[in-house]
Parts: C-alpha cells; structure tokens; sequence
C-alpha cells in the first residue's frame, strides 16, 4: 500500500502467516504496530488492519522488505532481505516518500548492509528519503512493551513533524 510523495514509507519485515491469509499488513492479533501508530499520534484512532488503505490520506504507506510470509521473521534467508532491500531502494526511489521507516533492526542491518545500525535515525539516506529504524511490532518481539513502541514510534513522529515545519509543501 504505497502512493506517490508520502511523508512516512512503514516497511515491515515480511508478511506472518495470517497477514498474508488475510491480505493486510500487521493483522495478527496482538501486533502492536497499530495501537503504536495510534498512542504516538500518527493516527487520530486506532485502525483495524483492514482500514490500512486510510493512511494513504494520512501521507503514510505501507510495504515490507521481504514479500515472503512465513511464521516468525527470522525464517527469512539473508540473501531474501538483501534481496529485498534492493525492491525496497528501487520503490522508495520510485515514490518519493520523506521517510523510510523500518520496523525491525536485525532485517534493516542485513538488507541495507549496515550491521551496527541502532534504533533510530540513520546516517543514510535511501532513494532520497531519511532513514528511521524502529523496533518490529510484532507480538513475538517481548523486548518492547506497547509503551515502550508509542515513545520511539513518537520519536519519530516528532522527527516528521519537524519536516514537515522546515519544509512545508
């Protein structure tokens, strides 16, 4: 789900199982990625998966570095991600957005070969668009509590909305 000149590009990992079955992103039950857009004022309610086409109006997309679902992430070859960072250059340079935020640091070192990457704003631009890093949503990562997802998904929230200040239109 992705349109021409969106101010947030969010690129998953790869779809999990139900995702997939269901056709939308982030849809397994219990994936906080929704609820963390929502508590850091991305979105003005919490959307159901299924509503995911209305951040297109929002100036906000949707894609994955890998297209391949499978159970948990980490069943992803090396050679996928890499693979799939270079789709992942050629669309964010193909649509433009302001920000390319990737939810998973473990996939964002190894498709964009930058293994000491940290969370958070990177030193690279891709396609023309700043790179944010955040942790996956997804249930099965226990290191972030749904708190603890709303405060860096509010980072950089704060980040576009600056952005947006300095360069409006």
């Amino acid at each position: 789900m992705i349109g021409p000149g969106l101010a947030v590009l969010f690129c998953g990992i790869n779809p999990g199982l139900y995702s997939a079955a269901v056709r939308h992103h982030f849809a397994r039950p219990g994936n906080r990625f929704w609820p963390a857009l929502f508590a850091s004022g991305f979105t003005p309610r919490l959307f159901a998966p299924s509503e995911e086409h209305e951040l297109l109006a929002l100036g906000y997309g949707i894609t994955n570095v890998a297209s391949r679902a499978t159970a948990a992430a980490d069943e992803l070859s090396p050679k996928e991600l890499v693979a799939g960072g270079r789709v992942l250059r050629r669309k964010v340079k193909e649509y433009g957005p302001r920000w390319l935020a990737v939810l998973g640091m473990g996939a964002y070192r190894v498709a964009f070969d930058r293994p000491k990457a940290t969370l958070g704003l990177q030193d690279v631009v891709v396609g023309g668009a700043r790179v944010w890093v955040l942790p996956s949503p997804s249930g099965l990562n226990a290191h972030y509590r749904p708190a603890d997802l709303a405060r860096v998904f509010g980072e950089l929230r704060a980040a576009v909305e600056a952005d947006r200040a300095a360069h409006p239109g």
